[in-house]
């Protein structure tokens, strides 16, 4: 069991820049590939990024090449996601997410789930 919290949503206007935190805590950390996904409104949830286990492999889904960096610490069992020049198509809860598993974009192949956080971009 590993328990996920999300932090670091808000309200940015378009061009800004926001990063969301992901707190880890109960199984040792580096046992998860751990993954950023987003939900819109009236929207499935969709892959964002992933990192595995010790970083050394990165994944983003095709809008956010160059603009979104995802990164872990495993000394502080956190995992990151940096974004520049947001857009409001950007705008949607961002969840992270860990799996046991190789490295998936699969939403289904993930075992645990944080609650959450919204990220507003104006227009």
């Amino acid at each position: 069991q590993v328990q996920l919290v999300e932090s670091g949503g808000g309200l940015v206007q378009a061009g800004g820049s926001l990063k969301l935190s992901c707190a880890a805590s109960g199984r040792t950390f580096t046992s998860y590939v751990m993954g950023w996904f987003r939900q819109a409104p009236g929207k499935e949830r969709e892959f964002v990024a992933l990192i595995s286990r010790y970083g050394g492999t990165t994944y983003y889904v095709d809008s956010v090449k160059g603009r979104f960096t995802i990164s872990r610490d495993n000394a502080k069992n956190t995992v990151f996601l940096q974004m520049n020049s947001l857009k409001p198509e950007d705008t949607a809860v961002y969840y992270c997410a860990a799996t046991p598993s190789s490295w998936t974009t699969g939403a289904s192949e993930y075992n645990y789930w944080g609650q959450g956080t919204q990220v507003t971009v104006s227009s």
